[in-house]
């Protein structure tokens, strides 16, 4: 089979290998899809790198959709070959203090497809039983790609804990955004704001009825005129938000994110972050009691974010814009306006 390797920063190559062997518990799953997460991107260019757990060389990728090939001899009667299925690429030990309270993302020990064993960017891959999901046809293969981050969204409301009525602000219109913003309408928020650059992914927005309102920012614009946008959008509310959701990794943001959470309200930082510090007043936090949370990853939403997308309350119809080869891949690494690559 064929596989992308990743030995270096910046360093991937393709590289031929022969068939995984299925362990007694494990299945062999065809990969017919895998999105590019902005992990997988930070992944590439070394941002990881110094993390222990990280495996060198790693054939990354983690948002897998596929068929199963092969079942080991312990699989018996759940799934068999022929079944369409996504992977929960997380695999927690099950046994370290945090996996015994139900917090299998926090893991002591936490092994991940495409990061401590082979991923997704490849033909073939195993995977645990215990880790496939079977996907009806309603969901097509590049739609299905987007059921891991629909988990993860599906977690963020978890940490939220949004309640009837609520209004909230999303600050980022990428992937996370929008399956984020949708879930808060579908969840009784009353109003949902979404904020992000001008572009392809706020158009993108209005196209899949994201949110209730759109705050466009221009980003060709000088930093005063954004900061004047900014400025206005906290006139226009000067109670501010029950929920605001920092989905851009972007520190500036971030920073802006808690002006905009009103008294006894909720930030939530959903960014992907690896450098900078989040600056606040210690007094606007303890006299407003604004609750700080963060949410990483998720824990057992697999199930739910299958219903979600099967059900059609979450439209990602068009999300994915771009399919690429391996021929093409490395164009998709480097200007990250995917979210789904197949190996044909």
């Amino acid at each position: 089979m064929q596989a992308i390797s990743c030995t270096g920063a910046n360093a991937f190559e393709l590289v031929s290998s022969p068939l995984p062997e299925v362990g007694d518990d494990e299945v062999l799953v065809k990969v017919s899809a895998c999105g590019i997460c902005g992990s997988d991107k930070m992944l590439l260019e070394g941002a990881f790198f110094h993390i222990p757990t990280l495996k060198r060389p790693i054939v990354p990728g983690h948002e897998v959709v596929g068929q199963i090939t092969k079942t080991g001899k312990d699989v018996q009667g759940t799934f068999v070959e022929g079944d369409r299925v996504v992977i929960d690429p997380l695999h927690p030990c099950e046994q370290c203090f945090h996996c015994r309270r139900g917090s299998g993302n926090h893991c002591e020990r936490l092994g991940s497809l495409g990061w401590t064993r082979s991923g997704g960017y490849s033909n073939y891959v195993t995977t645990p039983s215990k880790s496939v999901h079977k996907i009806s046809d309603k969901i097509s293969d590049d739609e299905a790609t987007l059921i891991e981050p629909l988990a993860c969204a599906v977690h963020v409301m978890e940490m939220l804990e949004l309640q009837p009525g609520a209004e909230v602000l999303v600050l980022g219109a990428g992937p996370s955004g929008l399956l984020i913003s949708q879930l808060c309408k579908v969840s009784g928020a009353s109003r949902v704001v979404l904020a992000s650059n001008k572009g392809m992914k706020m158009d993108m927005a209005k196209n899949i009825d994201a949110a209730h309102e759109y705050l466009e920012l221009d980003r060709s614009g000088s930093d005063a005129d954004r900061d004047l946008q900014w400025k206005t959008l906290g006139e226009a509310n000067p109670y501010g938000f029950d929920a605001v959701i920092e989905c851009t990794g972007d520190m500036a943001t971030t920073n802006k994110a808690i002006n905009f959470v009103r008294r006894k309200g909720t930030l939530c930082l959903y960014g992907v972050y690896t450098s900078g510090q989040f600056q606040f007043p210690p007094a606007q936090l303890v006299l407003m009691e604004i609750k700080l949370v963060g949410a990483f990853s998720q824990a057992g939403a697999f199930p739910r974010a299958i219903e979600y997308m099967e059900s059609g309350k979450i439209n990602v119809k068009g999300m994915v814009r771009r399919f690429l080869t391996t021929d093409s891949l490395n164009y998709g690494f480097t200007t990250m306006m995917v979210v789904f690559s197949t190996l044909r």
